[in-house]
C-alpha cells in the first residue's frame, strides 16, 4: 500500500523533468496511473467485502509513534474507490479541458500530488502519519484552486481555503495527539479497544471539539463553508475531483473513522446533528438562487456535506448504512455534473443558466450524462441509485431513537432534499431543454475524453439503481460495517415496499419539481439575497482576520521595527522579568553569607580595574577608546578564569578578545567620532535596564550557591563522554555536540538560499513583467 500512496508523489516528481514531453505526445500516459491504481484496489473489494481488512506496517520513527502504518477496510476502500476512480475519468477529462495549456505538465503534477495526499489520509492507520496526509491535501488543494494564478479572485480564494483548512489542521493536531496519549498508541485501529478509556476521560470534551474545527473546516460546513463557493475560481476538474467527491468529503472521512472510538456519545451525536442539519438547509436554499452553474453545484455540494454529517449525528444503524451509501451516491452524480458544467463553459463560454438552453441538440452525449446525473440527484425512483440513498436518509430519521424528534428530523430531511432536487435539475437539466439559442448553434461536441468519462459516471448510477446489491455487497456494507464498527447486515434493494419512505420520496420528488419549475433564479434576486452578506459567516470571520493582520501590523512595528538596539533591549527585558518570576516563586534563599570565602585583594584589583572600564566603555566619545576599554575587560575575564583553574577558557577568552580588538581598531580607525544624539531619559532607561540586570542575575547565582550540590549530570558526562562521544574532555564533548547540530541548520539555511538564488539565475521573465 506504501507505493500505492506514494505513486502520485513520485510521479509528479518526474513530471518536473519530463514534463515538456508530457505536453505534446506523452500526455496519453497521464490517466494510467489512476486508472491502475483503481484497479488495484478493484481487486481488492472480494477481500474486503468478506469482512477482512489489509494491514501493512512499515517503521520510520518508532521513538516518537510515527510509523507508515496503513490500513485497508470497508471504509478506506470507498474513499480509495472513489478516489482513484473518479480520479482516473478527471486526467482523461482534463487532458482534454486543458489541451495546449502553458502549465499543462504543472497541472498534473499538483493533481497526482493531491491523489497521492488523499490515498494516504484514507489508508493512514496512525494518527500523525494521517495529519501529515491531511496536510498535504491543504497544500496541494491551494496550487490547484490558485492554478489561474494570474486571476487575483483565484489567487485570493487559494488562500481563503488554504487558511480555512490550515486552521482546522491546526486543532486537528491537537485532538490527535491528546487521543494517542490517552490511549497510550497511535495506531488508529487500535483505539477502538481504548474507546471506554477515551470517552470517561475528563479531556473528552475537549478532545471532539478540536477535531470537530478539523473536520468542519475540511468539510465545508457552517460557519466555515463559505470557502468551498471561493474555490469555484479553480478549473473545473479541480472542482469536479476535489470538490465533490475527495478534498471535501475528507472530514466526512475523519468523522466516520472516529465514529466507533468517539462517537455514541451525547456531545458527539447532538453537535454534528445540529452542525450538520444546519449546514444542508442553509446551502440548499442559497443553492436556489444562484446563476452559475459552478455555484449552485458549490451550494449543494455544501448541502450534501451536510446531509453526511447530518447522518454520522443521527448516529444510528440506519443512519450509517443511509451515510456509506450517500457517500457513493452523491459522488458519482455530482463529478458528472460538474464536468458536465465545465463542457458547458469550455463550448459556449458561459455557465449563467438564465442564458443556457437547448444545448441538447448540439451537445447530445453530454445533454443525457446531465439528465441522469440531475435524476440520480432528485432520486428518481426505480432507476437512480439516488433514488435509494434518499430513501435510506428517511429511514435512518424515521427510526430515531428519540420519537419527538422524528419528525423534525425528517421535516428538515425532506426540505434539504427539496432544495437538491431542485439544484440538480437548475444544473444539469435546465441547460439542456427549451429553444437553442441562435448564439450556441455553432457549438460542437468537444472531445470523447471530455464527455465520455461522465456519462461513464452517469450511467453508473444507474447501474447501481438497478442492482443496488451490486454496490451494497461489494462495497457499501463493508464501509457501512467500519463506521459502525460492527456488523450491519446491510442489504440493498430497489423496493421496500409502499411505506412512510417511499412516499417521502415521492413528494420530495414532486416538490422539488415543482420549485424547479417555479423558482426563476435571476441577477436582481441574487444581488438581493447578497445583502445578507454583512451578518453572513465569511463577513465576521473576514472581519476577525482583518483585526488579526491589524494587531500583527502593530505587533510588528513595536517589537520588530528594525532597530537592532530595540531587539537587545526587548529580549534584555523579557529575561529579567522571567528570571525574576522563577526566582519569586522559588522563594528566598537560605543562603549562609558566613560560609562564603572572601576575595583576595588581587582579586578584587580585578573587578575594579573591570568595572572602571565597564565605566569607559559607555562614556567613551571616542571609539578606539571604547574598543580598548572593551579589550580590557576581556582581558580581566582571563585573569578570572587563570585564578579558578580554567587556563583553556582563558587562552579561548585571550586569543577571540585580542582578534577581536585586532580587528575592531583597522575597521573604525578612519571613521568619524561618535554623535551622541541619545537624551539623557534613555540613558536613565538603559542604566536601570542593566542594573536590573546584574542584579538578578547576583541573585540567580546566590540561588545556585544555596542549592544542594548534584553530581548526576556531571556523573553522566563525566562516565559517557569518551565512550560515546569519543572525547576526553567533557565540555569539548558538549561544544561539539551543539556546534553539530548549529552546522547541520547553518546548512539548511545555505541550501534555501542557494535555491533561492538558482531560481532568480533561472528566471526568465516575459517582456510584460520586465516592464
Amino acid at each position: 500500500m506504501l507505493l500505492t500512496v506514494l505513486s502520485g508523489l513520485i510521479f509528479s516528481i518526474v513530471l518536473i523533468f519530463f514534463g515538456r514531453q508530457f505536453k505534446a505526445k506523452w500526455s496519453i500516459l497521464l490517466p494510467i496511473l489512476p486508472t491502475l491504481l483503481f484497479l488495484y484496489f478493484s481487486t481488492q473489494i472480494p477481500i474486503i467485502s468478506t469482512g477482512k481488512s489489509l494491514v501493512q506496517h512499515i517503521d520510520w520513527v518508532p521513538t516518537l509513534g510515527v510509523n507508515f502504518d496503513f490500513h485497508l477496510d470497508g471504509l478506506s476502500l470507498l474513499f480509495s474507490l472513489l478516489i482513484t476512480g473518479i480520479g482516473a475519468c478527471i486526467f482523461f477529462y482534463g487532458r482534454a479541458y486543458l489541451k495546449g495549456h502553458p502549465y499543462f505538465d504543472r497541472f498534473f503534477g499538483y493533481l497526482l500530488l493531491f491523489m497521492s495526499a488523499m490515498l494516504g489520509v484514507v489508508l493512514s492507520d496512525n494518527l500523525l502519519l494521517l495529519f501529515v496526509f491531511w496536510e498535504l491535501t491543504s497544500i496541494s488543494s491551494f496550487f490547484l484552486i490558485g492554478f489561474n494564478n494570474d486571476n487575483a479572485d483565484s489567487r485570493k480564494s487559494a488562500l481563503t481555503a488554504l487558511s480555512i483548512t490550515g486552521f482546522g489542521g491546526f486543532f486537528l493536531l491537537l485532538a490527535l495527539v491528546l487521543v494517542g496519549n490517552i490511549a497510550g498508541t497511535y495506531t488508529i485501529s487500535e483505539l477502538i479497544d481504548q474507546r471506554n478509556l477515551i470517552l470517561n476521560h475528563q479531556q473528552y470534551p475537549l478532545i471532539i471539539g478540536l477535531l470537530f474545527v478539523g473536520a468542519f473546516t475540511k468539510s465545508a460546513q457552517f460557519p466555515f463553508h463559505f470557502w468551498l463557493p471561493g474555490a469555484m475560481k479553480a478549473p473545473t476538474p479541480v472542482s469536479a475531483y476535489l470538490h465533490s467527491a475527495t478534498m471535501v468529503k475528507a472530514g466526512i472521512y475523519l468523522l466516520a473513522r472516529f465514529t466507533p472510538v468517539l462517537g455514541g456519545h451525547e456531545y458527539w451525536n447532538t453537535t454534528l446533528l445540529f452542525v450538520g442539519g444546519i449546514t444542508m438547509l442553509y446551502a440548499s436554499i442559497h443553492s436556489l438562487f444562484r446563476i452559475d452553474m459552478k455555484a449552485i453545484l458549490a451550494y449543494s455540494t455544501i448541502s450534501a456535506l451536510g446531509v453526511l454529517t447530518f447522518l454520522l449525528g443521527v448516529g444510528t444503524l440506519e443512519a450509517m448504512i443511509a451515510a456509506a451509501v450517500f457517500i457513493l451516491v452523491h459522488a458519482l452524480y455530482k463529478a458528472t455534473l460538474f464536468m458536465v458544467t465545465g463542457i458547458v463553459d469550455h463550448e459556449t463560454h458561459t455557465r449563467d443558466i438564465t442564458v443556457l438552453s437547448g444545448l441538447r441538440k448540439v451537445l447530445g452525449p453530454v445533454a443525457v450524462a446531465g439528465i441522469l446525473a440531475a435524476l440520480s440527484s432528485a432520486g428518481f425512483p426505480f432507476l437512480t441509485f439516488g433514488f435509494i440513498g434518499k430513501d435510506l436518509i428517511y429511514e435512518a430519521t424515521l427510526n430515531y431513537n428519540l420519537p419527538e424528534w422524528v419528525w423534525i428530523l425528517t421535516g428538515a430531511a425532506v426540505m434539504t432534499n427539496v432544495g437538491l432536487v431542485a439544484a440538480g435539475f437548475m444544473a444539469g437539466i435546465k441547460p439542456f431543454i427549451g429553444e437553442l439559442p441562435q448564439a450556441f448553434e455553432k457549438v460542437h461536441l468537444p472531445y470523447k475524453s471530455m464527455w465520455i468519462p461522465p456519462l461513464l459516471l452517469a450511467l453508473l448510477g444507474i447501474v447501481f439503481g438497478l442492482l443496488p446489491a451490486v454496490a451494497g455487497d461489494f462495497i457499501t456494507n463493508a464501509a457501512s460495517n467500519a463506521i459502525w464498527g460492527n456488523e450491519t447486515s446491510a442489504h440493498l434493494k430497489i423496493w421496500h415496499g409502499f411505506n412512510t419512505v417511499f412516499i417521502l420520496s415521492l413528494v420530495t420528488l414532486v416538490l422539488g419539481t415543482i420549485v424547479f419549475l417555479i423558482n426563476k433564479p435571476s441577477q436582481a434576486k441574487l444581488q438581493a439575497v447578497e445583502k445578507l452578506n454583512s451578518i453572513s459567516p465569511q463577513r465576521i470571520i473576514t472581519g476577525y482576520a482583518n483585526d488579526i493582520i491589524r494587531f500583527g501590523q502593530w505587533y510588528t512595528n513595536i517589537f520588530h521595527n528594525g532597530y537592532l538596539r530595540s531587539y537587545h533591549l526587548k529580549i534584555i527585558l523579557f529575561a529579567e522579568a522571567l528570571l525574576a518570576y522563577r526566582l519569586w516563586l522559588s522563594g528566598p534563599s537560605k543562603l549562609d553569607v558566613w560560609s562564603l570565602t572572601y576575595p583576595d585583594m588581587y582579586e578584587v584589583a580585578i573587578v575594579l580595574i573591570l568595572i572602571g572600564a565597564v565605566y569607559i566603555v559607555v562614556t567613551a566619545a571616542s571609539r578606539l577608546t571604547a574598543v580598548v576599554a572593551m579589550s580590557v575587560i576581556g582581558y580581566c575575564i582571563c585573569l578570572i578564569f587563570v585564578i579558578y583553574s580554567a587556563p583553556d577558557l582563558a587562552m579561548t577568552q585571550f586569543t577571540i578578545d585580542t582578534l577581536t580588538t585586532v580587528l575592531f581598531v583597522l575597521v573604525l580607525y578612519k571613521l568619524p567620532p561618535f554623535v551622541n544624539l541619545t537624551s539623557n531619559t534613555v540613558l536613565v532607561r538603559d542604566a536601570l535596564v542593566a542594573a536590573g540586570f546584574g542584579i538578578i542575575l547576583s541573585l540567580v547565582a546566590f540561588k545556585v550557591w544555596s542549592e544542594p550540590i548534584s553530581t548526576e549530570i556531571s556523573d553522566f558526562y563525566g562516565e559517557n563522554a569518551y565512550l560515546l562521544a569519543k572525547g576526553k574532555n567533557v565540555v569539548n564533548v558538549i561544544l561539539v555536540d551543539f556546534r553539530g547540530i548549529d552546522t547541520m541548520f547553518e546548512t539548511v539555511v545555505l541550501s534555501i538560499a542557494a535555491l533561492g538564488v538558482y531560481s532568480l539565475i533561472r528566471l526568465r521573465l516575459k517582456s510584460s513583467e520586465k516592464e
